[in-house]
Parts: C-alpha cells; structure tokens; sequence
C-alpha cells in the first residue's frame, strides 16, 4: 500500500499500469452463455459466482450424493441475468468448493467460463450458485481480477 508522500517504485508503477480499472459494478460478457450481466466487482469474494438454477450433473455417477464424486463431471444448468434473459450452460466441473457465508457452510460445483469485459476475455472458474433473491446475478471475485484488474470505487459503468 502507497502512503502519502511515498511514491511508486519502478516495478509497481509498470504493474499498475499494465492493469484495467475496474469500478464496483461493471456490465460483463458471459461468453458460454452469450449474455451481458450487470456484475458487482467483490475484492472480499476469492470466487466469481453466477446465478445457476435447474443445477443437473450428467454421467454415470450423478445419483451420488457426495459432490466431489462429480468432479469431471459434466454439469448443466440454466443462468438468468437481471434483464429476465436466459440461457443453458453445459460444462466440466472443475471444482468443489466450500463456500463460508452469512447463510452458513455450502458446497458449490465450479466450471470454468469465458467472461469479457471491454474486449477483454479471462476464463476462470465460477461457482454455481441459486443468486435469483440477489441484485446482481453475477459476482466477480478476486479469481478473475487477479493479475490483470484494479478496482476504483468511485468509477461507474458508464465510465467505460
């Protein structure tokens, strides 16, 4: 962290620069889905998570009711975003994750989704969760900013 009256050094300032500012909400493309989402960019969040609903795990062994049984697996659900627009997603789960919240202790499967942002694609893994009571449908977590975002919070999304 940068205190008053100390500056950048040379590393620091290269590495900020080469990063894109986000602000605390930004419109993101669900490439898999081809759907904008209005995110909130969430520094405290290690994940990204999206909205998921009708949540299947296709294959052999989907009848098991332990969920690291299903990793591999090949999962589908169904994704809203906050206009009402729908679409099915199709794809490998790549992680089980427990997710500690004001709600409790879940588990959650993970898959990995292409989502851009000003041109920009980053694929990482995103946790598949029911957020319909939520505002935002799509939460952007460090996984995703990390290495190549910054966040303002006094930016907008028009800003961009």
């Amino acid at each position: 962290m940068v205190g008053v009256g100390s500056s950048l050094s040379v590393v620091e300032a290269k590495s900020v620069k080469d990063k894109s500012v986000v602000g605390q909400v930004e419109t993101i493309k669900v490439h898999g889905l081809d759907l904008d989402y209005l995110a909130r960019i969430d520094t405290g969040a290690a994940t990204t998570s999206i909205h998921a609903k009708d949540i299947k795990v296709i294959g052999e062994e989907s009848e098991s009711d332990r969920m690291r049984d299903h990793l591999g697996h090949t999962v589908e659900f169904t994704s809203i975003n906050e206009k009402g627009e729908e679409a099915k997603y199709r794809g490998k789960i790549v992680k089980v994750s427990k997710i500690r919240n004001a709600q409790g202790v879940e588990r959650r499967y993970a898959v990995k989704m292409d989502l851009g942002w000003n041109g920009q694609h980053k694929e990482v893994a995103v946790n598949l969760r029911d957020r319909s009571k939520l505002e935002y449908k799509l939460l952007i977590g460090r996984n995703w900013l990390s290495g190549d975002y910054l966040v303002d919070v006094d930016k907008s999304d028009s800003d961009d």
